[in-house]
């Protein structure tokens, strides 16, 4: 079974590990297909640690015709979770689950932020998610605020080499909600790995 692996690089960078490439087959990727009801919408997610206040890693939550998760230079990986490059396939919310409680535990937590936008905009993030290919290490900051900075509405986000600086500028938009998970599971690397691989999602 392929583990989850979650380099510690900086105090600033936790989950930021360097360019990998996966690539799901068309059939997974179609099958596992899943869009969350209602708007469409944007969600900026940053694990923050615990001790020292400063953010670790960025990803983007886009649900627009499907429900993906943008991870660049993530090192999160589950055998039954379909990626392609960057981009996670199949978020239904039980794999959304995955993917949070993987990250949250006793010495970090996950900021999750939230703001509905136009099905078009939505679908311009589902996008350019594809077109990125596999970030580079440490960054995930920069590479996600790249890509807002083309969106409708989102050209003055600014370049952000930090997440914790573009939690704060993502914050700024009219209409962003915040959302905060906290688990307490031990700190150490292996935990969270064991933790995360338990999850076997109904719907694979």
């Amino acid at each position: 079974m392929r583990k989850l692996i979650l380099c510690l690089l900086l105090p600033l960078v936790l989950m930021g590990c360097g360019a990998k490439s996966e690539w799901a087959s068309d059939e997974i990727v179609t099958r596992m297909a899943y869009r969350e009801p209602g708007p469409a919408t944007l969600t900026l997610v940053t694990m923050i640690n615990n001790r020292s206040g400063g953010g670790a890693h960025t990803a983007l939550v886009i649900n627009a015709s499907q429900r993906v998760i943008w991870d660049p230079a993530g090192s999160f990986e589950h055998p039954r979770i379909p990626e392609r490059n960057d981009v996670i396939y199949g978020v239904n919310p039980e794999v959304y689950n995955v993917y949070k409680s993987a990250h949250a535990r006793e010495t970090f937590h996950v900021v999750l932020q939230e703001v509905a936008v136009s099905p078009e905009v939505a679908e311009k993030a589902f996008a350019l998610a594809r077109q990125m290919g596999p970030v580079g290490q440490a960054q995930c900051s920069a590479s996600t605020a790249s890509l807002l900075s083309q969106l409708p509405g989102f050209e003055t986000i600014g370049s952000h080499f930090f997440p914790k600086k573009l939690m704060d500028a993502f914050a700024r938009y009219p209409g962003v909600t915040t959302d905060k998970l906290f688990e307490n599971d031990a700190g150490d690397k292996a935990t969270a790995f064991s933790n995360a691989e338990a999850y076997q999602p109904q719907t694979f």
